[in-house]
């Protein structure tokens, strides 16, 4: 019998601040209509001065905890999607578990920018599989307001705060698709493409975390057909029909590539996961927040198929297919 993960409970934060586009309009040249038109986002939120990556990712993990009716000593590990940690070391997977007070066990941040979450979920479902955990802090947090340019008018009025978290937990599999739990995940990089989204510096190169660059046109193309690829592969692989699928959790970069992904599965943007129009891009914590939400306020159900599908800088894409 095997193995699985399935998500016990999710929780996210998000900061209090909302910017909408008319804020962003006395900062850069553009415009409401503008930035609506090419992606579908009309506020998002940024953090204070005293939040952190760190510090948001806490309360979204005790949220998670919350909602699985779990403490911090059932937990035996803590992976965090994060392009924008607090520090260049130690990770904010340890500081999340210092501060919650978990006890020792695995503990690091995974970074493939807007995927990460996906490449996260994917290697703690790795670690259960094995038998080398039996509870892991799956958390995507980011606060990409201290990576942009607040003078480059095409990325700043794109990316946005906040953190999402799950709790993953071992359970075992009798019923094959229709049990609970992680079903696959496919994870994939293009380091060739890495220039068309990447930051302008680094600890190694300029001293600096750099501000985000981005090739726009190039990247929304691309992520059109990787998105298309991945989520083809994830149902023949597991021999499923795209009617089978009850909700599309995607990335939330842009609405345009959303609604391309869901014409490709010919879905119905009714079962679509859509928070990119109030939380902007949050890169690694767009999905946990997105799928936090649907969760909350009862569109997702138990039991019910999730699709999970990402793509961000390196390029980097996956998707993850999840019985609820």
């Amino acid at each position: 019998m095997a193995l699985t993960s399935i998500i016990k409970g999710t929780g996210s934060y998000l900061p209090e601040k909302i910017m909408t586009n008319a804020d962003l309009e006395k900062v850069v040249d553009t415009s409401d209509e503008w930035i609506v038109q090419r992606s579908g986002i009309k506020e998002r939120r940024i953090a204070a001065d005293g939040e952190t990556t760190g510090t948001m990712a806490i309360e979204a993990a005790k949220r998670a905890l919350e909602a699985s009716n779990l403490t911090a000593a059932d937990i035996d590990g803590v992976i965090v999607a994060t392009t924008t940690p607090d520090r260049t070391f130690p990770s904010v997977a340890v500081k999340v578990q210092g501060e919650l007070g978990i006890a020792p066990g695995l503990a690091f941040d995974v970074q493939a920018v807007c995927t990460g979450f996906v490449y996260a979920l994917a290697t703690a479902d790795n670690f259960i599989k094995m038998g080398q955990a039996k509870r892991i802090l799956v958390i995507g947090a980011e606060k990409m307001s201290s990576i942009v340019d607040w003078n480059d008018r095409t990325t700043c009025v794109l990316f946005a705060d906040g953190a999402g978290a799950v709790v993953l937990e071992a359970q075992e599999n009798k019923n094959g698709l229709d049990g609970q739990g992680i079903h696959s995940t496919h994870l994939y990089a293009n380091g060739k493409q890495r220039e068309l989204l990447q930051t302008s510096g680094g600890p190694a190169t300029t001293g600096d975390a750099g501000h985000v660059l981005m090739q726009g046109r190039e990247v929304f193309k691309y992520a059109v057909s990787y998105m298309a690829d991945v989520v083809e592969e994830t149902l023949q692989h597991n021999s499923i029909e795209a009617s089978q699928i009850d909700w599309l959790v995607p990335h939330q970069a842009n609405i345009r590539i959303i609604e391309s992904t869901a014409k490709k599965l010919d879905m119905s943007m009714d079962k679509v996961v859509v928070t990119v129009d109030r939380h902007g891009n949050t890169s690694a914590a767009s999905i946990p927040l997105a799928l936090d939400e649907a969760v909350k306020d009862g569109r997702i159900q138990r039991n019910q198929m999730l699709l999970i599908e990402a793509m961000g800088g390196g390029l980097t894409w996956g998707a993850a297919l999840v019985r609820f």
